[in-house]
Parts: C-alpha cells; sequence; structure tokens
C-alpha cells in the first residue's frame, strides 16, 4: 500500500472549504437526514488519494462504505468510493474528497500511460519525476506518480546530489568542477552524484570523471541514442538519464535510446481525471 498523507492535511484541506460550517446545509434544514455517496468513473482512469478522500468523508461523520485503492486502474463506470451519513457530512466533504480523487488521479493516470508505453519499448527503464510539483502539493503529486508506476527523481534538495551549471559556475567551471568529483563522493559515500550536460562533449567529460550518474538535458532522441552508445562503451559503469521536454508523445523515443531513466515533469500538467458523484437520500 502507498504511504498516506497525515491527519494534519486532512483537517487543513476540510478547514480549507469550510472554515464556519456548511451555511446551505444549515439554511436548508437538512443536516440530520441521512443519505449516501457514490464516486465513479466517467474514463479510464488510475486511481489515487482514495484513502485520503474516504479520511475526508470520515472526519465529516460519514461511515465509509467501500474503497478502491490507490494504484487501481478502472475502466469507466467503476465505483470508486462511496460512503452513507447525514446530509451535513455528505456535503461537508464531498468537494474536498472529489477534488483530491480528480486531481491526484489525473496525475497518476498520465502517469501510468507513459510507464505502459515506456516498458513497452524498454522493460528495465525507470520513469522518475523531478521536484516541479505546485508548491504545497507535493505530497499528493508524489503519491500520485508513484500509484502511475513511476518514481521521484528528487524528492527535494536535502536528500540528493544532482550538479548544474548554475552549481558549476561558482567553481570555476564544468572542467575545475569534475576535477573534485573524487573528493566529492568520498564526503558522501551513501548518495549518487548526478551531473547534468548540455551537449555530447560535456557528457563524455562528466562520465570520465566518475560520477554515478549523467543526465543529458534536452537532447533529441537521435543524437542522443549515439550518445548513449559511445558512453556505455567508454563509461560502461555509469547510469544514464534523459531530462527536459520528456512528455506522452516522446517517451517511446526516448526509451528507445537506451537510457537508464526518464526524468519527467508533465505529468504533473493537465486535466483532472472525471469522476461522477451521486448523493442521494435514504428517507423514506
Amino acid at each position: 500500500m502507498l504511504y498516506q498523507l497525515p491527519d494534519s492535511d486532512i483537517e487543513r484541506f476540510i478547514q480549507e472549504d469550510m472554515p464556519y460550517g456548511d451555511l446551505t446545509t444549515l439554511l436548508l434544514g437538512i443536516g440530520a437526514l441521512q443519505g449516501k455517496i457514490n464516486f465513479t468513473s466517467r474514463e479510464q482512469t488510475t486511481l489515487c488519494c482514495t484513502e485520503e478522500a474516504a479520511r475526508v468523508l470520515e472526519r465529516c461523520g460519514a461511515s465509509v462504505d467501500f474503497l478502491l485503492q490507490s494504484g487501481t486502474t478502472v475502466d469507466a463506470g467503476v465505483t470508486i468510493l462511496s460512503a452513507s451519513g447525514s446530509a451535513s457530512s455528505l456535503h461537508a466533504g464531498w468537494k474536498v474528497a472529489l477534488n483530491l480523487l480528480e486531481y491526484a488521479s489525473g496525475i497518476a493516470t498520465r502517469t501510468h500511460k507513459i510507464v505502459n508505453k515506456v516498458k513497452k519499448v524498454n522493460p528495465a527503464i525507470t520513469i522518475v519525476t523531478t521536484r516541479k510539483s505546485f508548491p504545497g502539493t507535493k505530497k499528493i503529486a508524489i503519491k500520485a506518480i508513484m500509484a502511475g508506476g513511476a518514481l521521484p527523481h528528487r524528492l527535494g534538495l536535502s536528500e540528493s546530489v544532482l550538479v548544474f551549471k548554475q552549481h558549476t559556475a561558482f567553481c570555476g567551471g564544468l572542467e575545475r568542477f569534475l576535477q573534485t568529483v573524487t573528493e566529492m563522493k568520498s564526503k558522501a559515500t551513501e548518495q549518487k552524484i548526478i551531473v547534468e550536460a548540455e551537449s555530447a562533449e560535456e557528457a563524455l567529460a562528466i562520465a570520465a570523471a566518475g560520477v554515478d550518474v549523467v543526465q543529458l538535458d534536452k537532447l533529441q532522441p537521435e543524437a542522443l541514442s549515439l550518445l548513449v552508445q559511445q558512453l556505455h562503451k567508454e563509461s560502461p559503469g555509469v547510469k544514464i538519464s534523459a531530462a527536459g521536454g520528456i512528455n506522452a508523445e516522446n517517451a517511446s523515443a526516448y526509451a528507445e535510446t537506451g537510457v537508464d531513466m526518464l526524468v519527467l515533469s508533465a505529468v504533473y500538467f493537465g486535466k483532472p481525471s472525471d469522476i461522477a458523484v451521486s448523493i442521494t437520500s435514504l428517507q423514506p
């Protein structure tokens, strides 16, 4: 089972939407009446945050009757989550739960489609995603890409080492920086040293310096394929990742180049999944 967001996030989501109660339900006087809520897929969807959506409903006072786990892929017309309770509990949790489901499942679905596509081309390849998720949504975004079959490239600056030209500009340039790779690896023996290259010449020099991963930025698949062959021949122990502009349309072409990893951000951006909601009264 994938990780679950903490209770503090569930409380925050509800508080954002209902800081002072539900005025509409209060004025209608229907809060105590009993009902049922159902969430149903309108299209093929890889689900994410069903557990959090269920906890939102429970925190609002409803009882969850059924849910499918995050990572499950369903066709249109499948019940994802259902709960029963008072009208006040169902209306309080309705939109928060739906927003979580639709946005997280949108990311998971896009990820799942890309993972399936590239695995057919290169079963050994790894799909990883960047830290370009919208601020404040990282826990949801990372759960969603994992539900879709990918892994995080970097969770943040604190747990990974990735050197860009913006770093080497302060080190006297790339050539001088590469002279320090051995020392850097001795200081961070548990970390992989990843260095980004913007040309074939840079990539060959970076690999020869003994880094763990060469990240190739914005090279077209044709040029990348030739470079990968050369890198594997000259530096067989170095892993190769491709990054920059990789999306559902070109991911297969990049997978065919023989790189070990595809690094992408595209899955974070796109339309939410389309999920239907019905709320019915259980009154006689």
